[in-house]
């Protein structure tokens, strides 16, 4: 006896991962970054230095006007108590960590994620994207100078022309005083960067989006607990070198869940798209304009009446070479 079936049986959907090719998402990812630079550092830094700076430095001022408002300013108490440990925390090992695990730990993930789990790599891909194009905007219309430059004289700081409140909060450049692998404040890193793209912190969207990424395909306990704590680790890390306010991290996860919203929604409209596609390319019963599922040496096809109601029954016949 044969099994009648559903019409949404009928024509089997592939999974969501199919028809990925490597070569064609290394082609998007790496048109998508270049594009996203070449737009980021249009603006902030880039732009006319008076000009920029003085929005930037304004809006610092507002940054910290709300946390004060809050009584939330802790930034450069905790940066100064840590700075106070002996060797000053390691913080060169930080400012290396904020200069490029990002990069590498989100590069890994998107990588472990194409390759282990395809059916959910357009979701979180397109999570990526949005969010970054949201970051994007934050950066051209909220250009922000981050705590480290409150301070400084040079070129992108707040005191190169000696504006009001240049004080500097109390901040210390740990880049600049501690070092790193480079400094964004000159040489061609000044050129390819944005020195005002504090808001939102994209480090702690990404971190968050590995998080979400990584975490179902762990087994052990050991690795899960570490990609928990990478987004922590992350916000420790952008606030002790001050290269961020904490209201920047809300604004990085504010833009993961914006992102996540329209990558997944994407995702579902691609999905749609081609199963109609599919559909539309499948085998149908010429009687009544059904897919056809071809199996077993049988088709099972479903028969319904002139009113609409659907009528489960036995129709089979042989298929023939």
């Amino acid at each position: 006896m044969t099994a009648a079936v559903s019409p949404a049986s009928a024509a089997p959907s592939r999974p969501a991962g199919h028809g990925l090719r490597w070569w064609r998402e290394l082609i998007y990812i790496v048109g998508f970054y270049v594009i996203y630079s070449m737009v980021r550092n249009t603006f902030g830094s880039a732009g006319a230095s008076g000009l920029a700076t003085r929005h930037a430095f304004g809006h610092a001022l507002d940054v910290i006007h709300v946390e004060e408002r809050l009584r939330l300013f802790v930034e450069p108490t905790w940066q100064r108590w840590y700075l106070d440990l002996p060797g000053h925390g390691l913080i060169r090992l930080w400012n290396v960590y904020y200069g490029t695990a990002h990069f590498v730990v989100t590069i890994a993930a998107l990588v472990v994620l194409f390759r282990r789990d395809p059916d959910r790599y357009p979701t979180w891909r397109n999570t990526l994207a949005f969010m970054t194009l949201c970051a994007l905007v934050g950066f051209a219309s909220f250009t922000l100078m981050p705590p480290r430059l409150l301070g400084d004289t040079g070129q992108y700081g707040a005191c190169h022309h000696r504006q009001a409140n240049c004080h500097g909060y109390r901040f210390v450049d740990t880049l600049e005083v501690h070092g790193g692998l480079w400094s964004f404040d000159s040489g061609g890193m000044a050129k390819v960067s944005n020195q005002y793209a504090a808001m939102p912190s994209l480090h702690t969207g990404w971190s968050a989006w590995c998080a979400f990424v990584l975490w179902p395909m762990l087994r052990r306990r050991k690795t899960k607990a570490l990609i928990l704590i990478y987004p922590v680790l992350t916000v420790f890390c952008i606030l002790i070198t001050a290269n961020h306010y904490w209201l920047d991290a809300v604004g990085g996860l504010v833009v993961f869940a914006v992102g996540y919203l329209g990558g997944a929604q994407m995702a579902r409209w691609s999905k749609a798209r081609r199963q109609r596609r599919d559909r539309r390319s499948s085998p149908t019963d010429p009687a009544h304009g059904r897919p056809v599922e071809r199996g077993g040496g049988e088709q099972q096809l479903v028969a319904a009446r002139p009113d609409g109601e659907a009528q489960f029954g036995l129709l089979s016949t042989r298929l023939h070479p």
